[in-house]
């Protein structure tokens, strides 16, 4: 079978599509036939030892998939082959073939595509977790979405319009404001698309803008950009508003930690990996509600792009530039 295999660290021109050997199902275990690979941001980060997690070398980016079961292994009841599914992978995913832990796969509608299935457990596993468990979003708060044209982003508009809030999308071009609102957003802004965050006079313009369309203020936030953005977010925040801190791509925000007493705010951290290896009842809740949610039109995962395996670098790197308007799909076979 074919993998598109890290051997060294560093960006997505590293990768070598390579032949390696079919797995097979050990004990607990099924062998997925992928069809197609989600590409996330902690894609980029991994192959360049930047993530939580270091796997040994060689392995394969692509943190969920979707499939079907080709075996199962001894004591695997719960899934036959012939089952389509979706996989949480962490790494490996960008391979014809992928051994994976049974408990880590789930059931997909026959109504469901491989491409959306394998789009839709991580950024909305994300936002979900984030706004219903850290933030306890409720009917009729804000809530700004920093990024909101990427995939956890459009994730996060389309879960708040579903838990009732006001949704402010903002982002770095009309263009990805524009789809963001398609995606039922309520308001748009369009920030900087390289803000300095030395430069007073912009981010301050910026943070009465995101106050404006808050209608003074908002009460959640959700970074998915972090850098020279952040700050001027928490200044828009209201009396004890909640800051989602999701990821970074614009760098590691420095947040001037008075602003949280002054506004009597919390700046939560996100990080849905480790919730559901703790939580895992918990996170199976959450799954039942997001397929229901599936099942009703109110959320659908937004691929805009999709890469054959052997060009699964390009789409890593095409996360990376920042040019995605929701989810990019590696698809094979």
């Amino acid at each position: 079978m074919k993998a598109l295999l890290s051997t060294a660290p560093g960006g997505p021109e590293t990768l070598k599509l390579t032949e390696t050997a079919s797995p097979t199902a050990g004990k607990g275990e099924v062998v997925i036939s992928v069809k197609a690979v989600g590409v996330n941001f902690p894609d980029v980060l991994i192959i360049k030892d930047m993530y939580q997690f270091k796997p040994e070398r060689p392995f394969a980016p692509g943190g969920e998939v979707a499939g079907v079961v080709k075996s199962v292994g001894e004591g695997v009841t719960t899934l036959k082959p012939g089952d389509r599914i979706l996989g949480s992978t962490g790494w490996g995913g960008m391979a014809e073939e992928l051994a994976l832990n049974a408990g880590r796969v789930r059931k997909i509608p026959d109504s469901m595509p491989f491409d959306e299935a394998a789009a839709f457990l991580m950024t909305y596993g994300t936002s979900h977790y984030a706004l219903k468990d850290r933030a306890a979003i409720k009917p009729g708060e804000s809530l700004l979405v920093l990024g909101a044209a990427g995939g956890v982003g459009i994730a996060a508009v389309e879960l708040g319009k579903a838990m009732g809030a006001k949704v402010i999308a903002a982002a770095s071009t009309q263009e990805k404001v524009d789809f963001a609102k398609a995606c039922g957003a309520d308001e748009g802004i369009v920030y900087p698309a390289n803000l300095d965050e030395d430069d007073r006079a912009a981010t301050k313009a910026l943070s009465e803008a995101f106050k404006a369309a808050g209608g003074g203020g908002v009460d959640v936030i959700y970074d998915a950009v972090g850098g020279a953005y952040a700050e001027p977010a928490l200044r828009a925040m209201n009396w004890e508003g909640r800051f989602l801190v999701i990821g970074f791509p614009a760098g590691i925000p420095k947040i001037p930690l008075n602003l949280t007493l002054l506004k009597s705010c919390q700046i939560v951290g996100v990080f849905w990996g480790a919730f559901v290896a703790k939580n895992p009842k918990e996170n199976d809740a959450n799954v039942a509600e997001l397929f229901d949610l599936y099942a009703k039109g109110k959320i659908k995962p937004r691929v805009s792009a999709h890469f054959p395996l052997e060009r699964g670098a390009e789409a890593i790197q095409h996360l990376a530039d920042r040019k995605v308007q929701g989810k990019v799909v590696v698809t094979i076979g």
